[in-house]
């Protein structure tokens, strides 16, 4: 008896088209199992992470423990203070002290420092103008008369034939005394140096007055220098 398949139940038409499938499905359950060992990769790898953090934030947010210092133990500051008789003898705890010769010498006594105090002195001020003119000893007749008698005319001025005035200018102190002699004008030659020593060499002179009081006045002298 021959046994007879129906066309629908006839696997060999479909075997290529069930091969695919499996190969598909296979495909499928391979993606399926790689994607799911990433996913718990990735969820272990999260779930470390966010312990680490936990720990790091606990290590930082966690307050320094400081211990405390140990309390100093108290001195006793007590003095103690004993009462003895006024008979009795005391004797030194610390022993005999070797004091040499420094307690045989005797103390050299304290000599204060005296301390001078700078007095400023106030310079007097110097007329140019006064009620009452110096005048040399004698008037201007004995000062002409004294500048002849000690002028010397310098050789090279006298060699270059310079002549002409020298102007010296001065204080009159008020004890008739010259100070701060200078020359206001040279003709050269050695003339004015000349004239210069002369008037330093002068007596003393009648002293300026401003309102009958004697004052520090200023004068100028002019000196002549003439070849005869």
């Amino acid at each position: 008896m021959e046994i007879k398949k129906s066309p629908k139940a006839d696997l060999e038409k479909r075997k290529g088209l069930h091969l695919e499938i499996g190969l598909v499905v296979a495909l499928a359950l391979a993606l399926l199992a790689f994607n799911l060992k990433q996913y718990e990769k990735e969820v272990k790898q999260l779930q470390q992470r966010e312990v680490i953090d936990e720990m790091e934030d606990v290590m930082i947010t966690q307050p320094d423990q400081e211990m405390p210092e140990p309390e100093p133990e108290p001195q006793d500051n007590t003095t103690e203070i004993k009462i003895v008789d006024d008979n009795e003898e005391l004797k030194n705890e610390l022993g005999p002290i070797d004091a040499g010769d420094d307690a045989n010498k005797e103390q050299q006594a304290y000599t204060p420092v005296e301390v001078k105090e700078e007095v400023e002195v106030v310079e007097e001020e110097i007329f140019q103008i006064v009620e009452e003119n110096p005048e040399f000893p004698g008037g201007e007749s004995a000062l002409y008369k004294y500048l002849n008698d000690n002028l010397k005319y310098p050789t090279v001025a006298r060699e270059n034939g310079i002549t002409g005035k020298v102007y010296i200018k001065f204080v009159v102190e008020k004890d008739g005394s010259i100070s701060r002699a200078m020359i206001r004008k040279d003709i050269g030659g050695g003339c004015g140096a000349e004239a210069l020593r002369v008037v330093n060499a002068m007596p003393r002179w009648k002293p300026g007055k401003q309102r009958g009081k004697a004052v520090r006045s200023e004068f100028t002298l002019p000196v002549s220098f003439e070849l005869r």
